[in-house]
């Protein structure tokens, strides 16, 4: 079983934390080229090219001038630490203990627009590279078409590997579209997270959000084998909803 998250724009490189161990990311070459290109924009061009503030766009001109292939440990970590955002608030990592550390290196991978794919204790420094946004790199368009099928295939290795041959989407939109499903033989799994509104169900994405991290906390913290296993999420009020479940779309909700 591999679980996929997307990254989070805001990243913590300041909270002290406990572990120690890392990893480097397998796509780090192709993570330089994107660099080394992205260093060639002025701040001006970078707030055009990624629809950021003045202020955003200096911070990450300097960020791609201080990026160092090499990813010195003093000037990184480990991604399931530096990420923030409603995602990572419900994963809540710096509280998880050595146990699920552990297992989430095995399962859990997280999508980068820089690095490709990402195991939780792979060093990243600082940067902001969305996977939507319209990137020109030599020939390709975006960076969907940069990655091409090395995100869809990475995955895909790992799912050979694995046990339990079952891929859980718990992506973004935005993310997911860097997968090629036909890459993926496997069964793949997409949780839906809905609220109750004055006894209707809607998707609210900041809930969404949170509630896939939370999933992802379950999964790790009760060392989840089985991925029928899941239908047990039970985390902030979230039940298994079966009326509403369509095949692998199981939704959830509170």
């Amino acid at each position: 079983m591999i679980l996929i998250l997307s990254p989070a724009k805001t990243l913590d490189f300041k909270t002290k934390i406990t572990e120690q161990e890392h990893s480097l990311p397998f796509f780090i070459r192709e993570a330089g080229e994107l660099v080394a290109e992205l260093k060639k924009y002025s701040p001006a061009q970078l707030q055009q090219l990624m629809g950021i503030n003045s202020k955003l766009a200096l911070l990450n001109a300097e960020r791609f001038g201080m990026w160092n292939k090499k990813h010195p440990v003093n000037e990184s970590r480990q991604a399931i630490f530096a990420y923030k955002g409603e995602v990572y608030n419900g994963l809540k990592s710096n509280s998880l203990d050595k146990k699920a550390i552990k297992k989430s290196q095995d399962i859990l991978r997280i999508f980068s627009g820089l690095y490709g794919v990402l195991k939780p204790l792979d060093l990243i420094m600082p940067y902001r590279l969305e996977m939507g946004i319209k990137f020109k790199m030599g020939n390709h368009s975006d960076l969907y078409s940069y990655w091409g099928d090395k995100i869809s295939r990475s995955i895909a290795e790992e799912l050979v590997r694995s046990k339990e041959k079952t891929l859980v989407n718990l992506a973004s939109a935005e993310y997911y579209r860097a997968m090629e499903p036909s890459k993926i033989k496997y069964r793949t799994i997409t949780p839906v997270f809905l609220e109750d509104r004055q006894d209707e169900y809607k998707m609210i994405t900041i809930y969404t959000k949170k509630a896939r991290g939370l999933m992802t906390r379950f999964v790790l913290e009760n060392d989840i084998k089985k991925v029928e296993d899941i239908k047990a999420f039970d985390y902030e009020g979230y039940h298994f909803n079966n009326r509403l479940s369509k095949n692998d779309e199981w939704v959830f909700t509170r």
